[in-house]
């Protein structure tokens, strides 16, 4: 089953309907095949899978976030429908105001980011996975010593353990960085000198902020 065109709304559901039952695309553990579809759905929906990947790394904190609206976005679609005269104006017409409408938003949000001046530090999502030994391996001691690893620049989010086979489990854990700030090759490097629970380490996704 291939999932490499997400412009088309049936391809988002049949690859949800697909992960019912799975983890990843092939296999039990992530591929190349993981990599491939996550990189077409970040390809048409880069804003949307930042948003996910960004929000996933407070899933400890839901319950203590602080209230908020989610914006009416059906409603603002209908009054913009409400304002085209559909008998009024031809298709030309209609897209040559849709263009305009996009350029002056475009250049207010210009002339507001430009007020703002420099933005925030740069940072990325990424999540890391973490290999035992083996199943005898204490999993709790081994993400309580990662997550005491403290870092200026560097937050911990959600975790999980995922099976990989012969009842090994490895730990999978998202992590907010500033990247002027945090070595992803050093942090490795000192999960690693745990060796008594750490095999090995490997970055499973990475986005921008």
């Amino acid at each position: 089953m291939s999932f490499s065109d997400f412009s088309k709304t049936e391809s988002i559901k049949s690859l949800n309907e697909f992960l019912a039952d799975k983890s990843y695309i092939e296999g039990t553990s992530a591929t190349q095949a993981d990599v491939t579809v996550y990189k077409s759905f970040q390809k048409e929906y880069p804003q949307l899978t930042r948003w996910l990947n960004h929000i996933a790394s407070f899933t400890e904190e839901f319950s203590t976030l602080p209230a908020g609206k989610v914006p009416a976005a059906a409603a603002a679609e209908e009054e913009d429908e409400d304002d085209v005269d559909l008998f009024g104006s031809d298709d030309d017409e209609v897209d040559e105001a849709a263009e305009k409408l996009k350029q002056e938003r475009l250049a207010a949000y210009a002339a507001k980011k430009a007020a703002k001046g420099p933005g925030p530090a740069a940072k990325s999502l990424v999540t890391l996975d973490v290999k035992p030994w083996d199943d005898e391996t204490d999993l709790d001691q081994l993400l309580a010593n990662v997550k005491a690893i403290e870092q200026d620049g560097l937050v911990w989010g959600a975790h999980q353990f995922i099976p990989v086979g012969f009842g090994i489990k490895k730990l999978q854990v998202n992590l907010v960085v500033e990247d002027a700030k945090v070595s992803l090759d050093e942090l490795q490097q000192l999960i690693e000198e745990d060796e008594d629970h750490v095999q090995s380490t490997d970055v499973a996704a990475m986005s921008k902020l």
